[in-house]
């Protein structure tokens, strides 16, 4: 059981390790990190099994069902920019006032930081510059 629980907490800090980086222009193995101008999300509506690509920049807000999903910044290696993707999102059901997430996702880890939604999935795909 305590495993279980440090467990969980180990995983907490390399999540917040690499938000940090993402944050940072630097990624957790310490190489550079580049802006990305445009990103590419998958929605997913578990209510009918759907899924659905949502390509969209860095600085603007698109809709996907009910949920208005609003790209702050994303960042890539600057030697793999086809590697892993770190985004800032901020994602707000409009039926509600405050959003359902607000912080860094990661392409290579999605349950890492994720949307927690009784409806709708969203995830980091990629990143390109």
């Amino acid at each position: 059981m305590i495993r279980c629980i440090l467990g969980a907490c180990l995983i907490l800090a390399a999540g917040q390790a690499v938000a940090a980086a993402a944050q940072s222009m630097q990624a957790p193995d310490g190489q550079a990190m580049v802006q990305a101008a445009h990103l590419h999300l998958r929605g997913l509506d578990t209510l009918n099994g759907t899924a659905q690509d949502i390509d969209i920049r860095a600085g603007d807000t698109t809709r996907f069902g009910q949920l208005e999903i609003t790209a702050e910044a994303c960042r890539v290696p600057q030697d793999d920019p086809l590697g892993d993707a770190y985004a800032f999102l901020k994602i707000r059901d409009v039926r509600e006032q405050t959003a359902r997430f607000s912080g860094w996702m990661f392409a290579s880890s999605p349950a890492l930081s994720a949307l927690d939604h009784p409806r709708y999935d969203v995830w980091v795909v990629s990143c390109t510059p």
